[in-house]
């Protein structure tokens, strides 16, 4: 899990490579804390700093912020603004007015919509939550230890034909033998991270996109945002796609610096260790400021910057191509479902329960990548670390 919005994601890719090999240090789960703290914070803040200077690159300011945890408050947005819009794009938002609980409302978000001077939608921002970190490196890593057992299963037939005397190509396998081979390597691979002998393949585990801002404007205005990136000395561009079809908006990795003396003021000025209190950091600590927590921190980060049309994104939000829809596909569509990306998948929505949690020590774990488990097993697990009471009929 290499995190590229985090500041101090080596440090949490070393805490969870120990995790995946259920190896735990005594001190992981309050430097998880903290690292949540402090990095959650920096993410945060520079979103909300950067996004103005995108948007001011084709129309002025002021804007105005609003913080929102839902989608049907994104959704509500769009409604307002749909005068903006295509006759699609009005239908569409009509369509959302007469039945809102059909378009996902209630589904959660860590979001920032910006507004222009009218109250129009002109851009927003959003830090994925750790159930979507948590699924997308599940698919990630699916995808790797599928490959990797393929590899291992590959392997095994190669032997049995040099064995026989016969060509790979040439090979019969029955369908069985196949099946078997596919467990046997998977097993092996499982006992490699139980013996902490293996490591995962750092681009199979890299999300560059924790921290998103999207910028809404006409084709001519989007364009003119990516040339003005391309010759910013300040920004550094890695990856860019172009989506078409249901859905469209280019996607921009870029890379930007983030300002200490501006995130340790406004932790200060805006009290915000106040938010942290239940974190099981004491509250005297907190108090001290951020500073003490951004020791060993990258000076830079990266985040998804996603350039769309109006149109393009109430499609993208009430239309054809739903935001929500998408994510159920891409549960779906994994080529892998074995137990091991599952564990990985459990594991790692156990740690941020963990880095939220008033808990700050934890000696064993209760997911393991070799083990099997249940969904249940992973709810009673993080309740246990809320204190939150068991809901039993028989006691």
């Amino acid at each position: 899990m290499y995190l590229t919005s985090f500041i101090h994601r080596e440090e949490l890719l070393e805490i969870a490579e120990r995790w995946f090999w259920g190896k735990p240090d005594p001190g992981d789960a309050l430097r998880l804390t903290k690292i949540l703290i402090c990095d959650g914070f920096v993410i945060g803040e520079t979103l909300d700093s950067i996004i103005d200077r995108f948007l001011e690159i084709i129309r002025p300011g002021p804007f105005n912020k609003v913080r929102i945890r839902s989608k049907g408050e994104l959704r509500e947005a769009i409604y307002r603004s749909s005068g903006r819009g295509s006759a699609r794009a009005r239908l569409l938002s009509d369509n959302y007015l007469k039945n809102p609980d059909y378009f996902y409302r209630d589904a959660p978000i860590n979001g920032l919509l910006c507004l222009d001077g009218s109250g129009i939608l002109v851009g927003s921002a959003r830090i994925k939550r750790p159930r979507r970190i948590a699924e997308k490196a599940n698919r990630r890593i699916a995808k790797w230890i599928f490959n990797t057992v393929l590899d291992e299963a590959q392997a095994m037939a190669k032997l049995r034909a040099a064995i026989s005397g016969v060509p790979l190509e040439e090979l019969y396998t029955p369908e069985a033998e196949m099946v078997r081979e596919f467990v046997e390597a998977e097993e092996r691979i499982a006992r490699s991270f139980r013996e902490g002998t293996i490591r995962f393949d750092r681009e199979a585990i890299t999300i560059n996109d924790v921290g998103g801002i999207k910028i809404i404007g006409e084709e001519h205005e989007l364009k003119l945002i990516e040339e003005t990136l391309r010759s910013d000395p300040t920004v550094g561009l890695s990856e860019r796609e172009d989506f078409r079809g249901d859905y469209e908006a280019v996607s921009l990795i870029i890379e930007v610096s983030w300002d200490p003396e501006s995130i340790c003021r406004k932790y200060r000025e805006g009290k915000n260790w106040e938010k942290y209190l239940n974190r099981g950091v004491p509250e005297q600590e907190l108090k001290k400021g951020i500073e003490p927590l951004l020791a060993g921190a990258d000076p830079r980060l990266k985040i998804e910057l996603i350039l769309s049309t109006f149109d393009a994104m109430v499609e993208s939000e009430l239309g054809n191509s739903i935001h929500e829809e998408r994510i159920i596909a891409q549960r779906d569509c994994k080529a892998y479902k074995g137990y091991i990306p599952t564990n990985v998948e459990f594991l790692l929505e156990y740690l941020f329960a963990v880095g939220f949690s008033p808990q700050t020590d934890i000696e064993l774990l209760p997911i393991k990548l070799w083990g099997r488990y249940l969904p249940d097993t992973l709810v009673t697990f993080i309740r246990r670390l809320y204190r939150l009471p068991e809901y039993d009929l028989f006691y």
